[in-house]
């Protein structure tokens, strides 16, 4: 099974809210997931981002993918590189 992190929309039309998620990449992109891991605000000023940091590095350790986006989120709030220090064993 292909895991991937991806943003689940929520909200209302012109108003858009995201929910961080991680699903099975054959799954709709607002349909099943297997588990609600943070959510990404656009519309405020500044965007807001509530990462659940434990949850998404053990996720990316097991071998989910995240989305293009997802991988941007996480690299602003420093994920990326908190996991390729993990890999590298600093």
């Amino acid at each position: 099974m292909a895991v991937k992190i991806r943003l689940k929309r929520m909200g209302s039309k012109k108003a858009p809210f995201y929910r961080v998620v991680v699903a099975d990449s054959r799954s709709p992109r607002d349909g099943r997931f297997i588990e609600e891991i943070g959510t990404y605000n656009p519309i405020a000023q500044p965007a807001q981002v509530n990462i659940k940091e434990d949850k998404a590095l053990e996720w990316m350790k097991k071998g989910a993918k995240p989305s293009d986006t997802v991988r941007s989120l996480f690299s602003n709030a420093g994920l990326m590189e908190k996991l390729h220090n993990e890999k590298n064993g600093k």
